[in-house]
């Protein structure tokens, strides 16, 4: 058994047993519990009034639900992809590289993410709204497994792409490549970044 679940078992024959929350949670602090453990225990149970505890409802991931994910996600990938492509092919039409004269992105590139936009885009503001939906709807856990794992990624993959994104203007400034075109890349992959860590982390926080 893992030691989530003991603990969550240890609650429910606590509270079975007549001890309030309050009490049982002092003593697992004084037992040398974290926090965030005692509250995932704590959130399992609920008093009633009743001789025994009530058990919430346990966030579960169905078939439905899945696929509804799934799209989000390929469609949150796709959207960002060409976005920063669509970004990056508009700063080298209006800040050319003086040093490399007809380098950057061809126009065919710039219709093709334009394109992509227009298709995938609204697909993905509806799949955001049905992903969204149901968590502002519950009074238990906000969020399903998959949201609260993949929100943890999507941070962490965001956190590393800062620190990259920082190492390399780093390295261009100290090599004398840093030019107002490399910046303006740089700030668009920064401003990216910054977005999806705020829009997920409180998904992250729900791990």
């Amino acid at each position: 058994m893992k030691p989530r679940e003991n603990l969550s078992d240890f609650v429910r024959d606590g509270l079975r047993a007549g001890h309030s929350s309050e009490e049982l949670r002092g003593s697992l602090e004084r037992a040398g519990w974290a926090g965030a453990e005692i509250d995932a225990a704590m959130s399992v149970w609920i008093e009633d009034g009743l001789r025994l505890p009530v058990p919430r409802p346990r966030p579960s991931v169905s078939g439905r639900e899945l696929v509804m994910f799934g799209l989000f996600a390929v469609t949150l990938v796709v959207v960002i992809w060409h976005l920063v492509q669509l970004s990056f092919a508009l700063i080298d039409l209006w800040l050319p590289d003086p040093d490399r004269p007809g380098e950057g992105w061809h126009h065919g590139s710039i219709r093709w993410s334009i394109s992509a936009l227009v298709v995938v885009l609204p697909l993905f503001a509806w799949l955001t709204y049905r992903v969204e939906r149901p968590s502002s709807n519950t009074s238990g856990p906000h969020r399903s497994p998959l949201q609260v794992r993949f929100g943890a990624v999507a941070v962490l993959s965001s956190i590393l792409v800062l620190i990259g994104n920082a190492v390399s203007v780093v390295y261009a400034g100290l090599s004398g490549d840093l030019t107002g075109q490399f910046l303006a890349k740089a700030a668009v992959v920064a401003v990216v970044s910054g977005l999806l860590i705020g829009w997920f982390r409180s998904h992250a926080n729900e791990a």
